[in-house]
């Protein structure tokens, strides 16, 4: 392994114009108008694992965006390690809020800037880049497996049924995920826990067209005002979501374990200033770091209706709508949680409107344990590169894929992140370090080397 850091300073500028070849495609799977973009994007990647080492990679259709599978057996009685990532990024508006061209990375201030630097096309070649490392110096102690969705921003809803009809191809002894963010540069971390995920579009119906404001203002319910009331309603003084039944299956964490959370490095001020906000916000009785790890949460992410071009258009708009996520903790099952809230928000609807509900995706939380050979082999890894034990942390995002992966296939996943939370990720100008982005190159070989030991 003492070849490793000069092979990364060798080929660091050839790691870089592949990285931005990959992220120039605009692959944003919400839109239909990037549907080719998406099977470009798929394409990129089987050229960059084939000239990376891989024995076999195929392109492999679903009812949706395709899955880029690719293999290199060394020993069928050796371990086998699926690295798993997504090759579809988030759409980029508001464009106007970009310092520059989000499919063009550029390199400023020591940070890759582009859609996907982070999330996930910078993270997902880390693995790419280390793999090839261990194929071309003869060091790769296990077998590899590859598989790179397209729909991981939309639900990854045709993943499910991909895994299950290929539960023989996809058969590993651990999945490893580098799609999940450390605390800080100097302090590393491994992600134990993830948050579930509900996501709903509401939409409240009043009359049959949009209506004068004067003729019918104060006659007829408006849309809008009874939207806002409605969410409004959906979490009470404390902060605490009023769904009935929210909370009935949700895992109570001990004082033992909350004490050990308390532990983890951060300073609220640091927090608060980085997002240029003056306070911050949730449910009462709970830790910052406890409302995003262990405590589910409720936001409207989108809302919309009635007129919204220039000037003035005096209406009473004939519908509202809205998108509602709900991240969720151990044990709390989306399906039953989106029932709750349908029959919930139905009946805050007053009389002289429709209402209805259309579930979009979701997915389950996941939890990682600290005890098993491949976080044991984590740890060990980031230990070598960053002089440091990790801490294990919990996660507020969700990737329900992960939980998805344990049901189906029946493996485990490790979250190896080397993100930070500065990258703003799913926002304008997101970003990756290219320190973050070099140590993961140079930390995944290692995790090799000790997950063939354990």
């Amino acid at each position: 392994m003492e070849t490793l850091k000069q092979y990364i300073e060798q080929n660091k500028d050839r790691f870089f114009d592949e990285l931005f070849s990959l992220i120039s495609i605009p692959s944003i799977s919400s839109m239909h108008e990037h549907k080719q973009d998406m099977e470009r994007c798929a394409q990129k990647w089987k050229e960059l694992l084939i000239n990376a080492g891989v024995d076999y990679c195929n392109i492999m259709p679903t009812k949706g965006n395709s899955v880029v599978y690719a293999e290199k057996i060394i020993d069928p009685t050796k371990k086998t390690v699926l690295v798993y990532g997504h090759y579809d990024v988030m759409p980029v508006d508001p464009i106007e809020q970009w310092h520059s061209d989000p499919f063009k990375a550029i390199i400023k201030d020591g940070k890759i800037y582009a859609r996907g630097a982070d999330d996930d096309k910078g993270q997902s070649f880390m693995h790419a880049k280390a793999f090839e490392y261990m194929v071309k110096t003869n060091q790769l102690p296990t077998n590899v497996k590859f598989m790179l969705e397209g729909e991981e921003e939309i639900g990854s809803e045709n993943l499910y049924a991909f895994c299950q009809k290929n539960k023989d191809l996809l058969k590993a002894d651990i999945i490893l995920v580098s799609d999940t963010s450390m605390i800080g540069e100097d302090t590393p971390s491994i992600t134990t826990g993830l948050r579930g995920l509900g996501y709903v579009e509401v939409e409240v119906i009043g009359a049959d067209r949009d209506l004068h404001s004067g003729i019918y203002g104060g006659a007829v319910a408006n849309p809008i005002n009874v939207l806002c009331g409605m969410i409004s309603k959906l979490m009470d003084e404390n902060n605490h979501i009023t769904v009935p039944d929210f909370y009935k299956e949700v895992l109570v964490i001990s004082d033992e374990e909350r004490k050990l959370m308390a532990q983890a490095p951060y300073n609220e001020e640091n927090y608060k200033k980085e997002l240029d906000i003056d306070d911050v916000f949730g449910e009462k009785g709970y830790s910052t770091i406890e409302r995003t790890g262990i405590r589910p949460s409720l936001d409207v992410c989108g809302i919309w209706g009635g007129y919204q071009g220039e000037g003035s258009k005096t209406i009473i708009p004939s519908s509202a709508h809205a998108k509602i996520s709900f991240r969720l903790v151990p044990d709390q099952d989306f399906n039953i949680i989106t029932e709750r809230f349908e029959k919930y928000f139905l009946s805050l609807a007053p009389k002289g409107v429709r209402v209805k509900v259309t579930p979009l995706h979701g997915g389950y939380p996941y939890v990682s344990p600290i005890d098993m050979p491949a976080y044991k082999a984590a740890e060990k890894a980031y230990e070598k590169v960053y002089g440091k034990r990790p801490i294990p942390t919990k996660s507020g995002g969700s990737i329900p894929i992960v939980a998805g992966f344990e049901r189906i296939l029946g493996i485990k996943s490790i979250l190896m992140g080397f993100g930070l939370s500065a990258d703003a990720i799913h926002s304008p100008n997101e970003s990756y370090p290219v320190n973050q982005f070099l140590k993961g190159i140079e930390t995944i070989p290692h995790f090799y080397k000790e997950f063939a030991k354990q």
